[in-house]
């Protein structure tokens, strides 16, 4: 009697775990959030279930113009878009078109004790930065950590040097699940090769807040006009004095540059090469670089409708997620229509 061959069995695809990231419309994307951020975004749309957030509710503590605002969050989207995120690998959403956020993070801020925030690192940078202490600067890391667990999101893409700040959402969650149960998971840490990016001044971390900036999709003339200003080495007066490219921020940057930086290094340590010399090559290779997302961004912003379409997919993607995670609140905090007990 002949033997039946068993059905070859069936592979299921394997479920991505989901991440999130926000980045804040407060300025002209530049040289530190694409190293330290947008390259990593690109990269892990293809890992994970990527959601990535204009947080422009977050941008409220720095931007207080309306208009500017909005033109702001058009033009972040643009930015995203040109150095490689795509609508179909990804989630690209704007925070302030669900107000889920806000709700959520009032939420957790009756279970967060107002220490946790006090000795947050970012709010103590912020406030030597001279941004306004406003309430919402404080409560910053709160409604962080709603942008994250909304979506119950598993995992968010930061540096090494950024892990601490991700522990205050793991304790907010923990908070919140210890009174109301296991709703959310803990967001752990995806660790991405993002370099602390220090600004023209050579002295703190590139930040729109700081005006330290190198802008990726400014004109190539304006960006030569910014390198050739930074600030190199104060104890290398003259041209033939040998430089310290440890603490020459231009020398440093030529890492992400090309793989002769060591040769650059020698070259200033020697005084082989000048500092105009190594300035003129970086603000070329950094030119060069985003010569294609420049020309490409121009063309979708040829586009009157492309940001609002872009926005659009994002949302349709995510709010299912969302809407059933705030049903689970509700029921869980005892507010809304109490649709749980029926």
């Amino acid at each position: 009697m002949s033997q039946v061959a068993p059905a070859p069995a069936t592979s299921q695809p394997a479920v991505r775990e989901r991440v999130f990231s926000g980045i804040q419309p407060s300025g002209a994307s530049h040289l530190g959030n694409y190293l330290g951020a947008q390259v990593n975004y690109v990269k892990l749309q293809d890992e994970y279930e990527a959601i990535y957030g204009i947080v422009d509710l977050h941008a409220l503590t720095t931007v207080h113009d309306g208009q500017q605002l909005r033109r702001l969050t058009h033009e972040m989207v643009l930015d995203l878009l040109a150095v490689g995120l795509d609508p179909k690998r990804c989630a690209l959403i704007r925070q302030s078109d669900f107000p889920e956020h806000a709700e959520l993070a009032w939420i957790f801020n009756t279970v967060v004790p107002v220490t946790w925030v006090e000795r947050t690192p970012t709010y103590k940078e912020k406030r030597e930065e001279g941004v306004e202490n406003s309430l919402g600067l404080l409560d910053y890391p709160v409604l962080q950590a709603a942008d994250i667990v909304i979506y119950k999101a598993s995992r968010v893409p930061v540096g090494k040097d950024q892990a601490a700040h991700l522990e205050l959402s793991r304790e907010i969650v923990r908070a919140f699940n210890r009174r109301y149960g296991p709703i959310f998971p803990e967001p752990r840490p995806v660790f991405t090769d993002a370099p602390v990016v220090l600004g023209t001044d050579g002295a703190r971390k590139m930040s729109k807040s700081a005006g330290n900036t190198i802008p990726i999709f400014a004109e190539p003339d304006e960006i030569r006009k910014i390198v050739m200003s930074m600030v190199t080495d104060p104890q290398r007066i003259k041209r033939t004095d040998p430089g310290r490219p440890e603490v020459c921020n231009v020398c440093q940057l030529h890492r992400h540059f090309g793989g002769d930086y060591l040769q650059i290094q020698d070259g200033e340590r020697t005084a082989r090469t000048g500092c105009v010399d190594t300035k003129q090559l970086l603000a070329e290779r950094i030119i060069d670089l985003f010569r294609p997302m420049r020309e490409k961004r121009q063309q979708l912003a040829a586009d009157p409708d492309i940001v609002e379409q872009t926005l659009a997919e994002g949302a349709a993607k995510v709010r299912p997620i969302l809407e059933a995670t705030m049903d689970e609140v509700h029921a869980a905090v005892g507010i809304g229509s109490g649709s749980a007990m029926r």
